[in-house]
């Protein structure tokens, strides 16, 4: 449990590194990246589950932002794959209860159930990769920033701050508890449920714990509930160029379908 905690702290804190590197797409506004990245997401979520070949095209917003980037293409990999499971849990099912012929390809016929569930995945690759680029090249306190700038209530900014800044150490009590079962095991032995659960409880006490003292430390310095930045936004015309055009690059592949127009003139071209 705490390697596991300490390994997802790691991960965090190389999105965390990479977020404060130096690219195009780093260096604009972050309301930009985000209201371009939940215009993305909504229009893929918005397609219809049948409709494989119309997400295709919205590959070009992840590819843009990872070759303006230089975020590693591995590191993006492996947060897609880790969140693959969850997606393929919540289309597991599509096959049995949709088994209506949906296409037929070279005598295989292929029931609209798995349609849709390769559609599931197909999304989550898209919107997953999309939020951890954004993520790796935005730092969350910018993201928190444009979040309470486009109108996002200050109460929810504070607490993702919170969050962000506690779960270091969290994972440090965590890897501290688990350390000093080690160290007291028989012959390393895993813990049972009863000593699991005892684990759990220290680790809960450790972190309330933890953080009364943060609150109490941050109530004697002044805090009154409101994050104070040094640094301010700056919306440049450059970004609000890359907003518009993906913008109007979302609604041309949601609305006009050029998967289907590139589909038809291949096959006007190659019988």
């Amino acid at each position: 449990m705490g390697g596991a905690c300490a390994s997802s702290a790691r991960d965090f804190g190389t999105l965390d590194r990479w977020a404060r590197a130096q690219s195009p797409i780093h260096r604009l506004d972050p309301r930009a990246k985000l209201l371009a990245t939940l215009a993305f997401a909504l229009a893929v979520v918005s397609q219809d589950k049948y409709a494989l070949g119309d997400q295709l095209p919205f590959f070009l917003f992840p590819i843009f932002l990872w070759a303006r980037s230089g975020v590693p293409a591995g590191l993006i990999l492996r947060r897609v794959l880790a969140v693959a499971p969850f997606a393929a849990l919540v289309g597991l099912f599509n096959p049995l209860f949709d088994t209506r012929i949906a296409l037929e390809l070279g005598g295989l016929a292929i029931s609209g159930g798995w349609i849709s569930f390769a559609s599931i995945l197909l999304r989550s690759l898209l919107t997953v990769s999309a939020l951890v680029l954004l993520v790796a090249t935005t730092d969350i306190p910018a993201l928190a920033r444009a979040a309470e700038r486009l109108g996002v209530p200050q109460v929810f900014v504070t607490q993702m701050l919170g969050l962000y800044r506690y779960l270091f150490l969290l994972a440090d009590e965590a890897s501290r508890v688990v350390l000093a079962y080690r160290l007291r095991a028989v012959h390393g032995r895993p813990p049972s449920w009863r000593v699991f659960a005892a684990i759990l409880g220290q680790l809960l006490l450790r972190s309330l714990k933890r953080a009364l003292r943060v609150h109490r430390a941050m109530w004697l310095r002044g805090f009154d509930g409101e994050m104070r930045r040094l640094s301010a936004l700056s919306f440049r015309p450059q970004d609000g160029w890359f907003l518009l055009g993906w913008l109007i690059v979302f609604a041309l592949i949601r609305f006009y379908h050029p998967a289907q127009w590139i589909g038809g003139a291949a096959l006007g071209i190659w019988p």
